[in-house]
């Protein structure tokens, strides 16, 4: 089944000096995976991201999240769309420093009205799932940056979204808290079967998905496969991202 169809999806901006920065991108991704999404800096895959995510809307070409097409929609219903089928994670953590680690993860759950004994059991249990049980009532400045995206994930996921969208979200992160993160997300992938897109230039973390699309210039360049080995796979990754140039920090040479 379809969780996500991009059909000649085109991003233009500026009138005189118009920059492309997407051109008629095709990309269907079936429910249950975990696409990555690379590509040097200004390649595309940001924008292509806010597109998917209806932060942007496009030129041309058109969105389907579950057979429908958000960018139709008006205002407040989008709004809703959002925030019920879709879940972010960002690379900032995007938390409220003022609130607990629990009134964070709630805060989807919140804003839909849900009630407080609800509430509860469900933030238990995802806290569990993310190994942060213990943390819940400490501020987010107590904590540290891995436990805070695992905060940042479970507030995306408490929702139950069709889709999650991850852009970056090892960026801030070590390299032991950036595996934490990715081995996270793809036990979520697995266990609960929710489609993931995940945008990154860190090669380690895009081996955790199933499948990664290349973009340059704006279009499709390439796309590989895991398989059974997260290893070889990982080699597979750096081989085109070297093939497809850019700066040498978008390049990890970390070994998995």
């Amino acid at each position: 089944m379809e969780m996500l169809k991009v059909n000649q999806l085109s991003k233009v901006y500026g009138d005189k000096m118009a920059y492309r920065a997407l051109s008629d991108i095709n990309l269907t991704v079936e429910k249950g995976e975990f696409v990555g999404i690379m590509g040097p800096s200004g390649s595309g895959k940001t924008t292509m991201l806010n597109l998917v995510s209806t932060i942007d809307t496009p030129t041309t070409g058109e969105v389907l999240i579950n057979g429908k097409n958000p960018h139709q929609l008006k205002k407040n219903d989008l709004a809703l769309f959002r925030r019920r089928e879709l879940g972010f994670v960002f690379q900032d953590f995007n938390l409220l420093n003022t609130l607990t680690v629990e009134e964070n993860i709630v805060l989807p759950l919140t804003l839909d009205g849900v009630k407080v004994k609800e509430m509860d059991q469900k933030v238990v249990k995802v806290a569990k799932k993310l190994g942060i049980d213990s943390i819940l009532k400490k501020r987010i400045y107590e904590i540290s940056g891995g436990q805070a995206q695992r905060a940042a994930i479970a507030r995306a996921i408490i929702h139950t979204p069709q889709l999650l969208l991850a852009d970056e979200p090892t960026g801030n992160l070590d390299s032991k808290s950036s595996r934490d993160v990715m081995e996270t997300l793809e036990a979520i992938n697995r266990e609960d079967d929710t489609t993931m897109m995940l945008v990154t230039h860190d090669a380690v973390a895009a081996s955790y998905c199933t499948r990664v699309v290349f973009i340059k210039d704006g279009k499709f360049y390439n796309e590989i496969h895991r398989g059974d080995n997260r290893q070889s796979f990982f080699q597979k990754i750096i081989d085109v991202l070297s093939i497809l140039g850019g700066n040498a920090h978008d390049l990890s040479s970390i070994r998995v």
